[in-house]
């Protein structure tokens, strides 16, 4: 294919995601605005008043950070793999695979419509926490690489559980008894410091302490790991989901009836 035939393919991928998660937005969009306004309210206004400052910072920019970090999280997430189970479900994965579209083309489609969505809950839970308490960003351009970097290694870890996935079961698994876990874990509601030394070491074995913590920095210029170390992780992890799905996809198991 010819650079600008892989152009229209890719772009073709990208609308046919954005147009999906747009067209019931009331499911895909709504629901993270109305589930962060809860966490805004029960952890920040309720809670947060009893804590006090965190980190120097009051409980509720203190988790703000997090929260969103949260929704960009599981929206990326969510949204490759329920479109790309989908496609498998159907079989019209196997109209892709056997197009003349290179398959590196087929996954950046699937990653940048889960980055879109990601995108776009994180400005709407972003504007919705400015009703609780005030943002001043400390550095936009650790917020933004952080954010691509992170909505893309997760709808990378979408695309892989989507391609293992036997039922529409399964594709819920990973993110009820993994993802969930991880997230609450990795320090968004809570700083390191606050965790006794075994377990402030057992958590840097967690992948979302370095997402979220490297994140806080960006907006609030405070963080319980290196910025270095937790950027080289995440880059790291994404290098190797991204190698790992485009070999998923070179092979085509799994994926051809």
């Amino acid at each position: 294919m010819s650079p600008r035939e892989q152009y229209v393919a890719f772009m073709t991928i990208v609308r046919k995601e954005i147009k999906r998660y747009l067209r019931i937005w009331t499911q895909t969009l709504l629901p993270s605005a109305i589930t962060m306004s809860l966490y805004f309210v029960i952890f920040g206004s309720l809670i947060g008043s009893r804590i006090g400052e965190m980190g120097g910072f009051t409980y509720m920019q203190f988790v703000v950070p997090g929260l969103i970090m949260m929704a960009i999280v599981t929206n990326s997430y969510s949204n490759v793999v329920s479109s790309f189970f989908g496609s498998k479900f159907n079989n019209s994965v196997e109209e892709l695979l056997v197009s003349p579209t290179p398959n590196y083309i087929i996954l950046l489609g699937y990653i940048v419509g889960g980055i879109s969505r990601g995108l776009m809950v994180a400005v709407v839970v972003t504007i919705v926490s400015l009703f609780f308490t005030h943002l001043h960003i400390h550095s936009y351009f650790v917020v933004v690489v952080v954010v691509l970097l992170t909505s893309t290694l997760f709808a990378l870890a979408g695309f892989i559980n989507a391609v293992f996935a036997n039922s529409f079961d399964d594709i819920t698994i990973i993110p009820t008894f993994v993802l969930t876990p991880l997230i609450y874990l990795g320090g968004v509601f809570y700083s390191m410091d606050l965790l006794p030394a075994f377990w402030a070491g057992v958590s840097k074995l967690n992948p979302l302490v370095y997402v979220v913590n490297a994140f806080r920095y960006g907006v609030l210029g405070v963080s319980d790991v290196s910025l270095t170390f937790a950027f080289g992780m995440i880059t790291l992890f994404t290098i190797v989901a991204f190698t790992y799905s485009l070999h998923l996809l070179n092979s085509g198991k799994r994926l051809r009836q």
